[in-house]
């Protein structure tokens, strides 16, 4: 069973960052895209040298955007082309190109630079684990919330899920990924809390679909803060943001340690203190304090919504 579910899972992993560069792409430039997207994606996802770091999420991502640019550009430079050749132009021409001119940048140039950063990022990281448990904390929890699944949250991400080795996580697992997780757990939730508290500052609409969020806070599910994010960033997200913090940095004050890479509050019976002990209640004290700061940020920040 431990097989299967390691195997099904590192397969649906494995399709996450081709994935993120196709459908950029596709965003951009439609069908012609896809392909080249794809292949963006899975390039970032291999190293340059053997065993060596990958570009990761933030080359899947200008990778996505660099396909669409180069269909766009190919559409325009074959538009001369008699029509009796559209039929071709869809089927060689287009995805031949493309595949060529996004992959060859990609290698030569996005992947290079693209992993320098990640593991710029990473090394900077690295560099504070231990000279303060808290501070880290608080600034991986924080990175949670900035984007709430874009690239710095996935930058965090990946660092917290980079620092579980079999040692970590036969010991425990470590306080950053804690952190990252607590962080990510909190704008759901303070999402959630804030509707119920504050109704006159959201919508029916809004109220309803904040229920939600409590199941994908607790879930580790930090998307669905996104739509209320994007309706009200300048007062949603810097509230997130103190939320998250604070969260990370009870983590790295309480020392709890987490040997799992994801499920919120399912797995959160698996941490630890630097004692041994279950971290369970420390880490929920953590999460709850730093949502409901959260919340009541979004309570004073937001305007009251006239809904007549």
């Amino acid at each position: 069973m431990a097989k299967l579910l390691m195997t099904v899972g590192k397969a649906a992993f494995g399709l996450f960052l081709p994935i993120l560069g196709g459908y950029i792409a596709f965003s951009m430039s439609e069908r012609a895209a896809l392909t080249p997207g794809l292949v963006a994606g899975f390039l970032a996802t291999q190293p340059i040298v053997k065993d060596g770091p990958v570009s990761g999420f933030i080359g899947a991502l200008i990778g996505g955007f660099l396909a669409g640019v180069v269909v766009k550009i190919l559409v325009k430079v074959l538009s001369g082309l008699p029509r009796s050749l559209n039929g071709l132009k869809m089927i060689l021409l287009y995805p031949v190109l493309s595949v060529l001119i996004t992959g060859t940048i990609m290698w030569v140039v996005v992947n290079p630079i693209a992993t320098f950063i990640n593991v710029w990022l990473n090394n900077g990281l690295a560099s504070m684990q231990g000279a303060s448990a808290i501070l880290l904390g608080a600034i991986l929890g924080g990175m949670m919330s900035v984007d709430m699944g874009g690239p710095i949250n996935k930058v965090a991400y990946v660092f917290g899920t980079g620092t579980l080795t079999a040692a970590t996580m036969t010991s425990g697992g470590t306080f950053s990924m804690a952190a990252v997780m607590a962080g990510g757990m909190v704008p759901p939730i303070a999402i959630a809390l804030a509707s119920t508290l504050f109704k006159d500052k959201f919508t029916a609409q809004e109220r309803e679909a904040g229920l939600t969020n409590y199941i994908m806070g607790f879930s580790f599910i930090t998307e669905g803060a996104i739509p209320y994010a994007a309706a009200d960033p300048t007062r949603v997200i810097p509230a997130s943001i103190v939320g998250s913090a604070v969260a990370g940095a009870l983590i790295g004050l309480f020392r709890v340690k987490i040997p799992a890479p994801h499920g919120g509050i399912l797995v959160m019976g698996l941490s630890k203190t630097a004692n041994g002990g279950n971290g369970f209640f420390l880490y929920l004290f953590a999460v709850v304090v730093g949502a409901i700061i959260s919340a009541i940020l979004l309570g004073l920040l937001k305007k009251k919504v006239d809904e007549k």
